[in-house]
């Protein structure tokens, strides 16, 4: 026997024999949307014009994921953390989680370490955005909403169906216990195995032309900062949206 009951947010699913020798019953709710936008790296006009062609809905429900590294690169960080930040305190559900280049820039600006290599990175841009083209750690402040909104960054978002995160997974390493460092910084590892996470990830970091797509894997970093597309996912539709 099969049955089901499907309404708005629920599909009922019975399964079993008349006489009952066994049943299984599955509750499955149907989530809301999300909406999930790759690697932005400065790239603010790409971020502006993406927003505009996204059907997310505050008003649905709809939850607005956003994948890291949206700063360095590029030459408009500082207009991209704030267009975020003032996102945010419009109100509607977002996740926003760390990239490696938030970490590289707290790794700087609080923790005044690993500065060359910040500045190799792509963190001069940075840097010259918040200081209006004066390049020097002194001149260098964040202003105190943008610096929380970096500090309060995930660094993975988990659903029934999906993990969201900047980089990848170690294979076979429970979720809480994956390393900060592989979350923000692993690739080749992370892309080409082929271990079952029993739900699909969600992943930037690594920039490839079009959107990685296999069974267990989403890669939606398609290097916007380097004149390609700004990328977002929505889900479960798998339908995808550049600009």
């Amino acid at each position: 026997m099969r049955r089901e009951v499907t309404g708005a947010r629920l599909t009922l699913e019975v399964q079993g024999s008349i006489l009952g020798e066994q049943l299984i019953i599955r509750v499955c709710t149907m989530g809301r949307r999300i909406f999930a936008v790759g690697d932005i790296h400065g790239c603010y006009e790409k971020l502006v014009e993406l927003m505009k062609i996204l059907p997310w809905s505050r008003k649905n429900g709809d939850l607005l994921l956003f994948i890291g590294d949206y700063v360095d690169r590029g030459t408009r960080s500082r207009d991209v953390v704030e267009f975020l930040v003032k996102l945010q305190k419009n109100g509607g559900d977002f996740v926003f989680l760390k990239g490696n280049h938030e970490k590289m820039l707290l790794d700087y600006y609080v923790d005044h370490k690993d500065q060359m290599l910040y500045i190799a990175n792509g963190g001069a841009e940075t840097i010259a955005s918040y200081v209006e083209g004066a390049i020097g750690r002194k001149a260098f402040e964040l202003p105190k909403d943008h610096l929380q909104f970096l500090q309060s960054l995930k660094l993975y978002y988990e659903t029934d169906e999906y993990i969201f995160v900047h980089a990848g997974l170690r294979d076979a390493v429970p979720l809480p216990e994956q390393s900060q460092e592989d979350l923000l910084w692993i690739r080749e590892e992370f892309i080409y195995s082929l271990y079952d996470w029993n739900k699909r990830v969600v992943f930037g970091h690594t920039a490839l032309e079009t959107p990685f797509v296999s069974p267990g894997k989403i890669g939606i970093d398609t290097g916007a900062v380097y004149g390609n597309k700004l990328t977002a996912v929505e889900l479960p539709a798998m339908r995808f949206y550049q600009v």
